[in-house]
């Protein structure tokens, strides 16, 4: 059964995602500070392996070790931002909005709904 406005009945809803994007971009910051930071030992590890090739190869070496250590590291903690934000979004903020009057409302789980008689 499609999802109905509240206020209107209109059928035509949207989805905010508000949580998801804003954790998103917090979880990606903080991935990248912390990936970084971890990126010493990728640098060290792409330094020793560059280090065969000479000054250029540990010099080169050590930079793309920091840099897929960041990339990694916002990678992983966008993702993780993105989870949580999804959880925010069906569990606590208004995340539907209706396209015709801009109301904005939860939708409530289907447990809910049949708790509370209402048929969705």
């Amino acid at each position: 059964m499609p999802l109905e406005c509240p206020r209107c009945q209109s059928n035509r809803i949207g989805s905010n995602n508000y949580g998801k994007k804003g954790a998103g971009v917090v979880g990606a910051g903080a991935g990248t500070v912390g990936g970084i930071s971890a990126a010493s030992s990728g640098a060290a590890y792409g330094a020793s392996l560059g280090f065969f090739a000479g000054p250029v190869g540990a010099t080169v070496g050590s930079l793309s070790g920091a840099i897929i250590g960041g990339l990694v590291g916002g990678t992983t903690g966008a993702s993780a931002g993105v989870a949580l934000g999804s959880v925010l979004d069906e569990q606590v903020l208004d995340n539907q909005r209706c396209l015709d009057c801009n109301y904005c409302f939860r939708s409530a789980p289907s447990e809910e709904r049949e708790a509370s008689g209402d048929p969705g």
